[in-house]
């Protein structure tokens, strides 16, 4: 059995004298990381300069930070309520300030997008690796130590304990160890939070060598609420939509470009006939490839499980079992109704979902004929951040080198798309990106940094469409992307292609590719927003209906900043067209009896951000 503490800085203290040093402490990825054990460690190193550690992570998950007065006060009651609890992670506040000790170090092979931008430590501590790859980099290192957050459950007296919410690489590494290939000690915090996920996660006491387990040091897990869905998203998911062949396996990447193609295969599900007139008007050009009901159903095969898969199940689209399951997954994260969906399913709902290793669901590798005959007619869709005309993505670095996020699962599902018959990679992108007052393209003719390269090249949608690049030249690739990119700039684009040879000299886009903007896609989709049918948050919110209905026009205020002008007359439309309906959302940014000067003029154009959104 394992030895059971209440206390943090008690298990550290046994950690330490057990393994002695240096330590190489392996952390899940997001959310079941053991908080409390990792901050104790911390301090005992930090205090002790001859402790060498070493944390191995990913996806360190840190409360929301407002980067604007107005912002801060409509984000700083939501962080007080969903994440007050939430234990701050003492290495990250360390990273951030500059003043991580010389004697710990911390290595991330994925980091929360944009976070750790300039913060030279983090950067030069990046490993670019595969998920896949991540548990045998730990290996190397030599890994003596795993820690991670676990949900309890006593079954016939006997006391169990899961791994929940990532058996991604825990469950890989335990293989390693029962193998002989590995030595660590495995540490478990309980969290009263965390569903307890049956399947190979399940473990039994024995598996551990010590828990911590008190009310003390439980607390309310991270819980980040999902984000409004905007008609970019919205478009990119109903193309999608189109792609997904009934009788399939399903694979969605992180982001809110999930939700949106979720919602679209649920609105495909229950009226076809709306859907295909939505696209119609979304895309006049073409039509979806696939546009029928899921009457046999979609398998879910993801190494992220989030809400909007439960949505899917929920309204029979993923419905198709392998070997009796749904959905297999390796990690999850989520907004808090999801977790309570998850605590709250009957025993025979929750078998459906089995939490699986990532070398499971990222890679064909490990009983192979089975994994491909139930990844029938596979879509694996991923995001990116940008793409050049000649298909290479850009996901996961800048130009400069400076990572942004990571390569994660997204090359595993790629070489995933090539490897089995009928599977396809779909690479999904927002045309444009806002940088301060600027628009630029996110489709470009080169870039310095590559995630897929463009002999990997396969399926691209924008909001504008489908760019179906498998097994064309070159030239087609690049007349394909210009199609899908945002008008403003195919012009500029079409010339360097044209300077590149790569076109021909008296090439041009077609008519139906040149109006390609973002009133077009708006006007598309306004008469099924207006409808229902494409919600700005289809699977529910922490957000309280007055918060929802600010989102929006908070989102107009940030759009209007970039230009003095736009700011005047959204603050003058504010100050001469007061409506009563704006009272709850002023007041709840205590812009109802203002104060000061700035005051008055965050009400003005708050108030005048209201009424464009009513």
């Amino acid at each position: 059995m394992p030895n059971m503490f209440t206390d943090a800085d008690a298990i550290a203290d046994a950690i330490i004298r057990d393994v002695g040093g240096p330590l190489v402490v392996g952390l899940p990825l997001g959310l079941g990381k053991a908080n409390h054990i990792v901050n104790a460690l911390y301090r005992r190193a930090a205090n002790d300069r001859s402790l060498k550690l070493t944390f191995f992570s990913a996806l360190t998950l840190e409360k929301p930070k407002p980067s604007s007065a107005l912002e801060r006060r409509f984000i700083a009651p939501v962080i007080e309520r969903l994440f007050g609890g939430y234990p701050d992670l003492a290495y990250a506040e360390a990273l951030h300030a500059g003043t991580l000790p010389p004697n710990i170090d911390v290595t991330e092979f994925f980091f929360l997008a944009g976070k750790w931008l300039r913060v030279p430590f983090a950067q030069q501590h990046y490993i670019s690796a595969n998920y896949t790859h991540a548990a045998s980099y730990l290996l190397t290192r030599g890994l003596n130590v795993i820690t991670q957050l676990v949900a309890k459950r006593i079954v016939n007296g006997e006391t169990r304990y899961s791994l929940s919410c990532n058996t991604d690489t825990t469950l890989d590494l335990l293989q390693a160890r029962a193998e002989g290939r590995a030595s660590f000690r495995l540490i478990g915090q309980v969290n009263s939070e965390l569903p307890f996920m049956p399947g190979a996660g399940d473990l039994t006491a024995s598996e551990f060598e010590a828990i911590l387990d008190s009310p003390e040091t439980d607390f309310p897990l991270f819980a980040p609420p999902s984000e409004p869905i905007s008609d970019t998203k919205y478009a990119i998911g109903l193309h999608t939509a189109g792609l997904i062949r009934d009788g399939g396996s399903l694979q969605i990447g992180i982001g809110q470009v999930g939700d949106a193609l979720a919602q679209s295969l649920i609105l495909r599900h229950r009226d076809a006939v709306q859907y295909s007139d939505l696209l119609q008007r979304l895309a006049p050009a073409s039509a979806p490839i696939e546009s029928t009901p899921f009457d046999n159903g979609l398998y879910g095969v993801s190494e992220m499980l989030t809400e909007a898969f439960l949505g899917l199940i929920d309204a029979g689209v993923l419905k198709r079992e392998v070997d009796g399951v749904l959905l297999h997954g390796a990690f999850f994260l989520g907004p808090r109704s999801f977790y309570r969906a998850l605590r709250e399913m009957t025993p025979e709902q929750v078998a459906r979902i089995q939490m699986m290793p990532v070398s499971f669901t990222n890679q064909l590798y490990g009983d192979e004929p089975s994994k491909r005959r139930a990844r029938v007619d596979a879509r694996f869709v991923n995001n990116a951040m940008m793409a050049t005309l000649m298909g290479a993505a850009v996901s996961d670095g800048l130009n400069d080198g400076e990572v942004v996020s990571g390569v994660g699962g997204q090359y595993n599902f790629v070489a995933q798309a090539f490897a089995l018959d009928g599977a396809r990679s779909i690479l999904t992108l927002e045309s444009v990106r806002q940088a301060g007052a600027r628009t630029d393209s996110n489709v470009r003719w080169s870039y310095g940094q590559t995630t897929i390269p463009r002999h990997l090249r396969d399926i691209v949608v924008t909001e504008y469409g489908v760019a179906d690049l498998r097994g064309r030249s070159d030239a087609e690739v690049i007349a394909a992307m210009l199609q899908v990119a945002d008008s403003r700039f195919q012009p500029e684009l079409m010339r360097q292609a044209k300077d590149a040879g790569k076109l021909p000299k008296g090439f041009e886009i077609a008519a139906a590719y040149r109006e390609n903007d973002p009133q077009r896609i708006e006007a598309a989709l306004k008469p099924a927003r207006e409808a229902g049918l494409l919600p700005m948050f289809p699977f529910g919110s922490d957000f309280t209906p007055v918060e929802q209905r600010l989102i929006p026009a908070l989102q107009i205020v940030s759009g209007a900043a970039k230009s003095p002008w736009q700011l005047a007359g959204l603050a003058w439309q504010g100050m001469t067209q007061p409506d009563a309906a704006n009272t709850a959302p002023l007041a709840r940014l205590g812009l109802d009896k203002p104060k000061t000067l700035s005051d008055r003029f965050y009400r003005a154009l708050v108030g005048g951000a209201l009424s464009r959104t009513r």
